[in-house]
């Protein structure tokens, strides 16, 4: 059945990208009946649809079943390149990271989660393990309470309506008054810490990562380890290094969208 009307709708390359979405962590071999399963296809559908990704370099066939190939890492680059991101990011993460001893990341909306965009790490034990496409409900987390807060009315409506993708249960889910009030309240601060959450020990305060005409394209976070580090610390210490952080980043980020473009004569 086709989940969308439209005629220019394809919808095998939805099918595609079902099956590589359905290699999650901690299953990195799947057979033909799991990849089926997850991706909710028959299964000569996800036979051909492997195949495909297989011939084109993005799935390996092993003798326990099928396995993604670094390839995959391509469509995520592909995104974080074009939008070079990462680039202008890094030194100020880097930055952040050593002034705090924490770890530090970069995260966008995609429906109602968050998706890592750039992180640098500190090696440290913590509850959920994070890396560049992770994802976690935006309400939950600091970085999500930031992007969320940025859109309207009806852009809230619209990414509250679509379902986490994330697989993860938060510990404290708020009523939609509590988060309108909450929202309006990282609105008038423009920044916003959050307490455990989402995971037990996880503490983190965010700023948000603005274009050149003030619009909200990310939103930056130092998170810490609650057992380690107060409220208090997060707030009156590695707050005011997150938002120079934040603002530089968004400065060069504004410097960026105004370059001027080369043209070439062809």
């Amino acid at each position: 059945m086709r989940r969308d009307a439209s005629p220019d709708f394809i919808e095998a390359l939805a099918r595609g990208l079902d099956v590589l979405r359905g290699f999650e962590p901690g299953r990195p071999v799947m057979t033909l009946s799991e990849v089926a399963a997850k991706a909710d296809l028959a299964r000569p559908t996800a036979r051909r649809v492997l195949i495909t990704l297989e011939a084109l370099g993005y799935v390996r066939a092993e003798e326990a079943g099928f396995s993604l190939t670094p390839r995959v890492l391509e469509l995520g680059m592909a995104y974080i390149g074009s939008r070079n991101l990462w680039e202008l990011a890094e030194p100020h993460l880097r930055d952040l990271v050593a002034r705090t001893n924490e770890s530090c990341s970069i995260a966008q909306l995609d429906g109602s989660d968050i998706v890592y965009v750039a992180r640098v790490a500190v090696p440290k034990l913590v509850a959920l393990s994070v890396t560049i496409g992770t994802r976690f409900p935006a309400i939950q987390t600091s970085l999500g309470k930031v992007l969320l807060a940025s859109l309207s009315g009806d852009e809230l409506d619209e990414v509250l309506a679509s379902p986490s993708r994330s697989g993860i249960t938060p510990r404290w889910t708020p009523t939609r008054q509590e988060l309108d009030e909450l929202l309006r309240d990282v609105r008038a601060k423009g920044w916003v810490a959050t307490d455990q959450e989402l995971a037990l020990g996880i503490r983190s305060v965010a700023a948000p990562i603005r274009n050149g005409e003030g619009r909200t394209i990310a939103a930056v976070n130092v998170n810490a380890h609650a057992a380690e580090t107060s409220i208090e610390h997060l707030v009156e210490d590695h707050l005011p290094l997150l938002l120079r952080a934040a603002g530089a980043i968004s400065a060069d980020w504004a410097a960026w969208e105004a370059r001027p473009i080369a043209v070439h004569a062809g």
